[in-house]
């Protein structure tokens, strides 16, 4: 592997790592990985796979965050709603009091 090409995967990787962020450039990020693979795994198959490992990983780690900031967002949204339904609640049960 020349020093050169090194880079270049550095920066591939870099590139995969940062498209990763955003679960809905996963495929780019993906693709991107899979051409990174192919070069190394013809140089060292080995760090390949272990690479492939941690990826596999930080992709799962990726979509398991976001499922649970978006469960909860959904948590945070029903709390509040159950808050301003309570607050509606109160204040048409004094109405109701005031009027008898």
């Amino acid at each position: 592997m020349t020093q050169s090409s090194s880079h270049q995967d550095l920066a591939q990787l870099k590139k995969c790592l940062v498209l990763a962020q955003d679960v809905e450039k996963h495929q780019e990020a993906k693709q991107l990985f899979e051409q990174l693979y192919e070069r190394l795994s013809e140089e060292n198959p080995q760090a390949a796979n272990l690479l492939d490992t941690i990826w596999q990983e930080l992709i799962a780690a990726r979509r398991s965050e976001t499922f649970w900031h978006k469960i909860s967002d959904f948590e945070k949204d029903m709390a509040d709603q159950m808050f301003q339904n309570l607050t509606q609640s109160r204040q048409n049960y004094l109405r109701l009091m005031q009027e008898m």
